[in-house]
């Protein structure tokens, strides 16, 4: 057989098996159920409630869905506090968000207080500090020199503000940041150049 025959079969075979899994007959069955979680488990990292609310979505029943996502708990597959720890790894070092926007995604994907705090504690006000520094950094390399301090200001915290750093830490950093670069520090003649 040849090699792209043989790919071709495994991928009829893998769509045989996704249609039967998605025709949940009757609410479907624990192990049915787990198969669909570890599909989705395999894309990425999941809450317990992300999961239930696509097995919910697939027509499983409530009983069904909780058996099959107890059984991946038992065996460590399942773990809100292990994903909000990597979840708040993950998207502080490599998107910049900051607690306060962490914390709001958390709860959005269904993780409990309890199981988001200590993530969230992991992150310190100087990791939170340093990484706001950064973005502030690179965002002052786009905007225009000339453009007036106080519009850099708004702007500037502005963008920390969405990212979901506090207004305490968003306005230390870029004045600390502004006053580094000596932006806006020169005044401008009538013209809006600097003097001679």
């Amino acid at each position: 057989m040849a090699a792209g025959s043989e790919g071709d079969a495994r991928e009829a075979e893998a769509g045989r098996s996704r249609s039967t899994s998605e025709r949940t007959p009757e609410g479907g069955t624990v192990e049915q159920a787990k198969e669909a979680c570890l599909r989705l488990l395999a894309v990425r990292a999941r809450s317990r409630a992300e999961l239930a609310q696509r097995l919910a979505a697939k027509g499983f029943t409530a009983d069904v869905a909780e058996g099959a996502l107890d059984r991946l708990s038992e065996v460590g597959l399942l773990d809100d506090a292990a994903f909000a720890e990597q979840w708040v790894h993950s998207r502080h070092t490599f998107s910049g968000k900051g607690k306060q926007a962490l914390a709001q995604e958390l709860r959005r994907k269904g993780v409990a207080p309890a199981d988001a705090a200590p993530a969230l504690e992991s992150i310190s006000s100087d990791d939170e500090q340093e990484r706001a520094t950064e973005l502030v950094r690179r965002k002052l390399r786009t905007l225009p020199r000339d453009l007036d301090r106080d519009k850099a200001i708004r702007r500037l915290v502005g963008m920390l503000a969405r990212r979901g750093y506090g207004q305490s830490t968003a306005f230390t950093v870029v004045k600390a940041e502004l006053a580094q670069a000596d932006w806006g520090s020169e005044p401008l003649d009538e013209a809006g150049d600097p003097p001679d």
